[in-house]
């Protein structure tokens, strides 16, 4: 849905796959708010429920302009999802009621404007890719 690189030269090298502590509590140094500290491209599975929290934990590092993007039933064919900032996401997500199977990206690299293209996925890099495979 996104069709975005989830990371950019110059804003986000980094990804951290990560879940909001439930039931099963998460390990030392591995909680929202200390990885979030990082700033990186932040990918939340089974925590739609908590959505609230997690923003609340995410906008003290992030920002309340950051974006964020809610995706729901990702690669079923009745996938579906939202994007917006961490200010808005949680009316948005509530607007279209998704309460389970959903993926909460957030960093800069969600609306790239302005940003630079990726060399990795450039003609010229292409180009330079075939050469050395020849």
């Amino acid at each position: 849905m996104l069709r975005r690189e989830l990371t950019l030269p110059g804003v986000s090298q980094t990804l951290i796959l990560t879940r909001h502590a439930g039931k099963t509590p998460m390990p030392e140094g591995e909680s929202l708010p200390e990885l979030a500290r990082h700033r990186a491209t932040m990918a939340i599975y089974l925590s739609v429920d908590k959505l609230r929290e997690i923003v609340a934990e995410l906008i003290p590092h992030y920002g309340a302009d950051c974006p964020a993007a809610v995706l729901h039933r990702v690669s079923w064919p009745d996938q579906d999802g939202v994007v917006g900032t961490l200010a808005d996401i949680v009316a948005k997500v509530a607007a279209k009621g998704f309460t389970r199977t959903a993926l909460i990206l957030v960093g800069r690299i969600i609306q790239p404007e302005g940003f630079p293209a990726s060399y990795l996925y450039s003609a010229e890099h292409a180009e330079w890719y075939r050469r050395q495979s020849e």
